[in-house]
């Protein structure tokens, strides 16, 4: 699977990227022999629509997937909408939409409309429930409870890795995106020995106090060494740090993340590129 950050600053878009969105591919040789990529987006927040042009047409996009409701992590659906109802080569008709049970009211409030909108031409709702896994090509998709003032999904992903054994053979690898989230025990499962944990961490230790909310770097760190919930969990393969917001320095959360965890860590930049 291929991790591509789309935006990354937290709670707004800032000078040098989008708010929140991720695009996650991975690819399957199809009957005819020939290579299908498939394309998940997590998260279409501020300023993100236009930046995903830059590395998807939409008409290629095969599912999208909301964290939770608040702008700067959905308000970019607006965009999404209209590309695709009213494309100059045609509409180009619903895909698939994972997230909160009250993302088509939310739409529908950012954009304006009344309740007589469905944008059933655009967007195929679905809501998240956590535990719940489904497909999407080769990739299987697992959303989690968060914890955040509304209801709030992380998702882990499960696909083939982008390295090719010497038999063509591909081990399946993993990811996971917390969204917005404090601490519990759902998304420690979810982080559970993934090959990459894309992390947010938009509040900073001895700063930011409330609790229930968000990750410090340091709490993003104790999620990716195992030993931030009740029982034990695995480490993660490498840690990426997002959802920083734009009064603060990289290097302050990647400090207190390393405080808990010595894997590999760095901070999303837009445009930056994982491949698992």
């Amino acid at each position: 699977m291929k991790l591509t950050v789309i935006g990354c600053t937290g709670s707004m878009s800032g000078p040098t990227a989008a708010a929140s969105s991720y695009l996650v591919q991975a690819s399957e040789v199809g009957q005819d022999g020939e290579e299908l990529i498939y394309s998940v987006v997590l998260d279409l927040g501020a300023g993100s629509m236009g930046q995903l042009l830059r590395y998807l047409d939409p008409a290629d996009l095969d599912a999208l997937l909301i964290s939770h409701c608040h702008a700067d992590h959905m308000a970019d659906m607006v965009g999404m909408h209209v590309y695709r109802r009213w494309h100059p080569a045609g509409a180009l008709g619903p895909v698939l939409t994972v997230g909160p049970s009250e993302l088509l009211h939310r739409l529908s409030g950012v954009d304006g409309t009344d309740e007589t909108e469905t944008y059933a031409s655009e967007f195929d709702f679905r809501t998240a429930v956590a535990g719940e896994s489904f497909q999407v090509g080769p990739m299987m998709i697992t959303p989690y409870t968060a914890m955040h003032p509304v209801e709030a999904y992380g998702y882990r992903i499960e696909g083939p890795s982008e390295q090719v054994g010497p038999e063509g053979e591909r081990r399946t690898v993993s990811l996971a995106f917390t969204g917005d989230t404090d601490l519990c025990e759902s998304i420690c499962a979810m982080a559970d020995g993934v090959d990459l944990l894309l992390s947010e961490a938009a509040f900073v230790e001895g700063r930011d106090t409330v609790r229930g909310m968000h990750l410090t770097g340091k709490r993003a760190g104790q999620l990716a060494a195992g030993t931030a919930g009740e029982v034990p969990r695995r480490p993660v393969g490498q840690l990426v740090l997002t959802h920083i917001q734009p009064w603060t320095e990289h290097r302050i959360p990647l400090r207190n993340a390393a405080l808990a965890y010595e894997g590999p860590l760095e901070a999303a930049t837009a445009g930056a590129t994982w491949e698992i």
